[in-house]
């Protein structure tokens, strides 16, 4: 009898123990169903192809209304371009929004672009740059605060190493021809140190021409889709298509510090539109703004 009692007093506390674990995971599981409702926590979706360059593929709803006053659904991915130099496409990294709010605040502001005197350090006319453009003194307003962050966070590199934004912009006939955005001289690297990247973002599309051109960069294009829609000048090497929205991101100086030569670049003659772009150099140290 008492034997009996005492596995009836087992079974019964082997019950209850099975009882409160089925009632902890229902409970659990009501959570998760709320926490995913309310958007809080998303399970992880396998990507389509591992293998591909491309990644970061996602849908976000950027604040631009269509005609119907609909909000636009743009996909922003990023895509390895190349590795020597190191270049990167965020594709619609700025809505189109942004890109009108940047032409429209420089519009009134432009004048003929300048290059570095590698003697002095000076700013000089040359014919080898034929744009005209501005500088946006750094966080000056909520919009273009925004945009430096979104590049802090993009690059890894603190918006305090940043020079103010420079929009640009390229008519029929214009150019910038091949050129290093890092310096060789002593006058410019006493603010921030180096340049070590650039982001270099599309505020326009182009009907014709005014890619971005890297001539020294390493590798075959000749073979990437599309090659024979370039201009003659974008087939001296690897090259990018301006696309509004669009920010490209590449690399003056490798991993090692040491300075990058096939980070050459250069802008191609529009052949046919107009090319507006904004420009952000990032340093090595703190820039004083």
């Amino acid at each position: 009898m008492a034997k009996g009692r005492a596995n009836s007093r087992h079974q019964g506390k082997k019950s209850s123990t099975v009882a409160l674990v089925l009632a902890m995971l229902l409970m659990l599981t009501i959570v998760l169903l709320i926490l995913l409702a309310l958007g809080i926590f998303s399970l992880p979706i396998a990507s389509d192809d591992d293998s591909s360059p491309i990644h970061n593929r996602k849908t976000l709803v950027i604040g631009d209304g269509d005609r119907d006053g609909m909000e636009k659904k743009r996909e922003q991915w990023t895509e390895v371009l190349s590795w020597e130099p190191r270049a990167f496409i965020y594709h619609n990294f700025l809505s189109e929004k942004e890109c009108e709010y940047l032409i429209n605040l420089a519009k009134p502001h432009m004048a003929k672009s300048t290059v570095v005197d590698s003697k002095t350090g000076q700013s000089k006319d040359s014919r080898v740059r034929t744009s005209s453009g501005m500088f946006l003194r750094r966080g000056r307003d909520k919009v273009i605060q925004e945009i430096e962050k979104r590049i802090a966070d993009y690059t890894f590199i603190s918006a305090e190493h940043g020079e103010g934004l420079q929009v640009l912009h390229y008519e029929v006939g214009q150019k910038y021809e091949p050129h290093y955005d890092y310096f060789l001289d002593e006058f410019n690297t006493k603010n921030g140190g180096q340049r070590i990247a650039t982001v270099l973002m599309y505020l326009s599309d182009v009907e014709e021409g005014g890619e971005t051109v890297f001539p020294a960069a390493q590798g075959n294009y000749s073979s990437v889709p599309g090659w024979n829609e370039f201009s003659e000048c974008a087939k001296r090497g690897l090259s990018v298509k301006p696309k509004m929205g669009d920010a490209l991101l590449f690399w003056s100086m490798r991993p090692d510090a040491t300075l990058d030569p096939s980070s050459l670049h250069g802008g191609c003659p529009v052949i046919k539109g107009n090319k507006w772009s904004s420009t952000k150099w990032m340093h090595v140290g703190e820039y004083k703004a």
